[in-house]
C-alpha cells in the first residue's frame, strides 16, 4: 500500500484516495475510489494575475467519458462533446462548496477536472469529486487548507443509509448530498419524498460524524506529506481611507438602501458612489478602484449591520416577513396551462405543455434506456435584471436552478399508469430580485394544476437567508437580491403542508451548525404554509380537466397475443389505423397500447379499430359472420376480424345436411351463435340453435307410421 494513500471505510464501503500517481504536473491530483467507481480529480491554479479582478475565476468541470461504462458515445461522432446537463449539475456541485473556502482575496485563475474513469452504476460519483477536489487543492501548494467531507444520505423502510447504491436510491425517500468542513454543513443537497424536517435534520447529523472521519484521514495525510503552500497576503483595506469614506457616504448610504425598489434603490446607490469618484482624478486608476472597493465594503457591512443590531431589512421587512405575492391563472389562451406568479420584484411566468410517449427526452449517459417524462426549462433573459446581453444557450447557473425546481416538484407528478403524458413546464424570470428558483417551483405547480395534471401534492418554495457574525446571527425569511449577496446562506427549501421535496443550501463561510440549519427549516415552514394558503386561495386542486388543445391520450390493454394481429402483416393493419385516425399508436409486447390523437374523436377512432382487431370470441355470444372456407364436414365462418370458427354440418340445420356445400358458398353471411371454445382457440359455432324446433306434423307422421305398423301386425295375426 502506498504511503501517499488514504483508506477508509465508508458505509460498509472502502473509500481510497492516493495523490502523486497520476497526473503530476498540475499543482494537486488524485485517483480515488468508492466499489469500482474511480475519479481522477486535478486543481491547478496560475502563479500571476494579470489584472485586478474582485472575484475568484473559478472552474470545475466534470466529465463522464462513456468508456468508464464500457460504452461508446451517442450520435454521429463517436467522442464525449459537450457536457451534458447532468456533467454540469455535478460541476456546479463540486464548486458550491469549494469557492467559499479559498482565502479572501484570492483572485488566481484556479481549475478543477475531475474525470470518471470507471463507473460500476451502483456507486455515484458526485460525492467523490467533492472529496477529490478538496484533497487536490489540499495536497497542492495552492492556497486552500480547509478539507472538506461530503457523503450522500438515504432513507428507506424507516432507516438511513450511508451512500446508498443507485438500486437503493429508487427505493430510498431521501436523496441527500451533506457536505462539511470542520467548522459545521457548508452545503446541502437534496430531494425527499415529503419528509418532515426532522427526518432530514437526523439525517444531516448522521452525515457529519462521517464526514468528520474523511476530513481526518486528509488532515492527518497532509500533514505527513510536509507540503508548502504559496506565500499569499490577502489584500489590506487601508483603515484611514475607510474612515474617510465612511464619514463622508454612511448617512446617505443608510438612507439609500432603505429605498423601496430596487431600481430606485440601485440608482441612488450609484449616484452616491460617482459623487465619490468625481473627486479623483480620471487618471488616478488605482486610487478610483481602490476607492470602489472600499464602497462597496461599506455598502456590505452596513446591510449586515441594520440585519444584525436593528434587526431591520433594506426593504423595510420585518426578519420573517414574505414580501407581497400575486398570482395571475391561464392567461395565456392556447398553452395547456399557464401561471403568472409575482413575489415582490421577482416574477415568474410559468407555462405547461402536455406531450405524447413520442415526446419523452432521451439521456444519452451511461445509464441504458433513461428517458424522461417530465423536465423542467428555467430562462433567466437580461432584462430580468435590467441588463443587456445575447440571448444564449442556457448556462451553467439555469441548468442547475432549473434542475433544483424540476427536483421540487418531481414527487408531485402523477405516475404514467394514471396520467400517460409527457410534462414540459418551462420558467421564464421576467423580473428577478432574489428567489427565482423558488418562484419557479410556486409559478409551475399553478401552471400544472391549471393544465389540469392530477398532482398528488401542492408545493411551494421559499429562501431562508443568513447573516452571522461570530455568534451573533440572524435568520432572514424570503430573501431579496442585496441580502443573498451580502449574506452568508441561501437554503432553498420546496415543499408541501406534510414535508419537504427538495433542499439546496450553499455558504459564503466555512459551515455553519445543526442547529442553525434546524433553525432555518422550521423558518421555512412555516413561510412554505403561508405561500401554499395563497397558491390555494386562488386555485384549490387542479382543474377537473385538461386543455382542449392538449393531445387525447388512451391506454388499453389487450391479449399479448393479439399483438401481431393489429400490427398486421408488414404492417398492414397498424398502417391503416394511423392512415385513417392521424393518431400516434405505441405497442408494447405486453399488451398495453397507448393512442394519442389531436382530437378525442380520433383517439375513440382509432380504440375502436384496435378492439374490432383484438376482440375475442365469446362462448353463448351470437355473431354475423362470413363463410371463408367450405368443407363436406362444415363451413368455416369468420365471425370477428381474423377470427374463425367451424360451422360443423351436423349443426347447419335440424334437417339432415349430407355437405356443407349444398347449403354455403364462400361470401355467404349466416348468422351462427358459439357453443364452445377448447383448449387450442378452436371454436365450435351452431347455426341450428338459433332456428325453431322441427314442426309437430312431423312427429305426427312418425306417430301414424308407427300406428300403421301396429294395424298390419294385428292384420297378420288375426288372418
Amino acid at each position: 500500500m502506498s504511503e501517499n494513500t488514504i483508506n477508509l471505510e465508508i458505509g460498509g464501503r472502502s473509500l481510497s484516495i492516493e495523490t502523486g500517481r497520476m497526473g503530476r504536473q498540475a499543482d494537486g491530483s488524485v485517483l480515488i475510489r468508492y466499489g469500482d467507481t474511480i475519479m481522477f480529480i486535478s486543481a491547478t491554479s496560475k502563479k500571476d494575475i494579470k489584472e485586478p479582478r474582485p472575484f475568484l475565476p473559478l472552474i470545475v468541470d466534470y466529465r463522464e467519458n462513456t468508456y468508464a461504462a464500457g460504452k461508446f458515445p451517442g450520435g454521429f461522432f463517436k467522442r464525449e462533446g459537450k457536457p451534458s446537463e447532468r456533467e454540469v449539475l455535478v460541476s456546479r456541485m463540486i464548486d458550491r462548496p469549494i469557492r467559499p473556502l479559498f482565502p479572501e482575496g484570492y483572485f488566481n485563475d484556479t481549475q478543477i477536472v475531475a474525470l470518471l474513469l470507471s463507473a460500476d452504476m451502483q456507486n455515484e460519483p458526485d460525492t467523490l469529486g467533492i472529496i477529490g477536489a478538496s484533497t487536490a487543492l489540499l495536497f497542492s501548494d495552492i492556497p486552500f487548507t480547509t478539507p472538506l467531507g461530503a457523503v450522500k444520505i438515504g432513507y428507506l423502510n424507516n432507516e438511513y443509509i450511508i451512500n446508498p447504491t443507485v438500486s437503493q436510491l429508487e427505493e430510498s425517500l431521501l436523496n441527500m448530498v451533506v457536505v462539511g468542513s470542520d467548522q459545521g454543513i457548508i452545503m446541502i443537497e437534496t430531494g425527499a419524498k415529503e419528509l418532515e424536517e426532522e427526518i432530514i435534520v437526523q439525517g444531516v447529523e448522521l452525515a457529519e460524524k462521517e464526514i468528520k472521519k474523511i476530513i481526518q484521514a486528509q488532515a492527518e495525510l497532509y500533514a505527513q506529506l510536509n507540503i508548502s503552500k504559496r506565500e499569499f497576503s490577502p489584500p489590506q483595506v487601508n483603515s484611514q481611507k475607510y474612515q474617510e469614506i465612511e464619514q463622508k457616504v454612511l448617512d446617505q448610504l443608510k438612507e439609500a438602501i432603505q429605498v423601496q425598489g430596487k431600481k430606485a434603490k440601485e440608482e441612488k446607490i450609484k449616484q452616491i458612489l460617482e459623487g465619490l469618484l468625481a473627486e479623483i482624478p480620471a487618471e488616478d486608476e488605482e486610487n478610483i478602484q481602490e476607492t470602489r472597493e472600499i464602497f462597496y465594503q461599506i455598502e456590505k457591512n452596513l446591510v449586515r449591520r441594520l440585519i444584525l443590531e436593528e434587526k431591520k431589512r433594506v426593504d423595510g421587512r420585518s426578519l420573517t416577513d414574505i414580501r407581497p405575492i400575486s398570482i395571475e391563472i391561464g392567461l395565456l389562451p392556447r398553452t395547456h396551462g399557464s401561471a403568472l406568479f409575482t413575489r415582490g420584484e421577482t416574477q415568474c411566468l410559468a407555462t405547461v405543455t402536455l406531450g405524447t410517449f413520442e415526446d419523452v427526452q432521451r439521456l444519452n449517459g451511461l445509464s441504458e434506456g433513461d428517458a424522461k417524462r417530465f423536465m423542467l426549462h428555467y430562462n433567466f433573459p437580461p432584462f430580468s435584471v435590467g441588463e443587456v446581453s445575447f440571448l444564449r444557450a442556457p448556462g451553467r447557473r439555469e441548468i442547475g436552478h432549473g434542475a433544483l425546481a424540476e427536483k421540487a416538484i418531481l414527487p408531485s407528478i402523477p405516475p404514467e399508469e394514471d396520467f400517460p403524458y409527457t410534462i414540459r413546464i418551462v420558467s421564464d424570470i421576467l423580473e428577478s430580485n432574489g428567489s427565482s428558483s423558488m418562484a419557479t417551483v410556486c409559478g409551475g405547480v399553478l401552471a400544472l394544476m391549471d393544465a389540469g395534471v392530477p398532482l398528488s401534492m401542492i408545493v411551494a418554495g421559499i429562501a431562508i437567508g443568513l447573516v452571522k457574525e461570530g455568534e451573533k446571527y440572524s435568520l432572514l425569511t424570503d430573501i431579496a437580491g442585496l441580502e443573498d449577496h451580502f449574506g452568508d446562506m441561501d437554503l432553498k427549501t420546496a415543499g408541501t403542508k406534510k414535508g419537504v421535496t427538495a433542499i439546496q443550501m450553499d455558504l459564503k463561510i466555512p459551515g455553519i451548525s445543526l442547529d442553525i440549519f434546524r433553525q432555518g427549516l422550521r423558518q421555512a415552514k412555516e413561510a412554505r404554509l403561508e405561500v401554499l394558503d395563497k397558491m390555494q386561495a386562488v386555485l384549490p386542486a387542479p382543474r377537473p380537466n385538461i386543455s382542449p388543445y392538449a393531445p387525447c391520450i388512451i391506454t388499453l390493454f389487450i391479449n399479448p397475443e393479439k399483438v401481431p394481429d393489429v400490427i398486421g402483416p408488414s404492417g398492414k393493419h397498424i398502417k391503416k389505423i394511423l392512415a385513417a385516425t392521424n393518431a400516434k399508436i405505441d405497442i408494447e409486447e405486453t399488451g398495453k397500447i397507448i393512442i394519442a390523437a389531436e382530437n378525442t374523436e380520433a383517439a375513440e377512432k382509432a380504440r375502436q379499430m384496435i378492439r374490432e382487431i383484438t376482440v375475442e370470441a365469446e362462448v353463448g355470444k351470437i355473431y354475423t359472420g362470413k363463410v371463408v372456407r367450405i368443407e363436406d364436414y362444415g363451413a368455416f365462418v369468420e365471425i370477428l376480424p381474423n377470427i374463425v370458427g367451424l360451422l360443423h354440418v351436423s349443426e347447419i340445420s335440424h334437417r339432415r345436411v349430407r355437405s356443407a356445400r349444398d347449403v354455403f358458398k364462400i361470401g355467404d353471411t349466416v348468422k351462427v351463435k358459439v357453443l364452445a371454445i377448447d383448449d387450442d382457440h378452436k371454436i365450435k359455432l351452431s347455426k341450428k340453435v338459433l332456428e325453431p324446433s322441427p314442426p309437430r306434423s312431423f312427429d305426427r307422421g312418425r306417430s301414424y307410421q308407427r300406428r300403421e305398423s301396429s294395424k298390419s301386425h294385428s292384420s297378420k295375426k288375426w288372418f
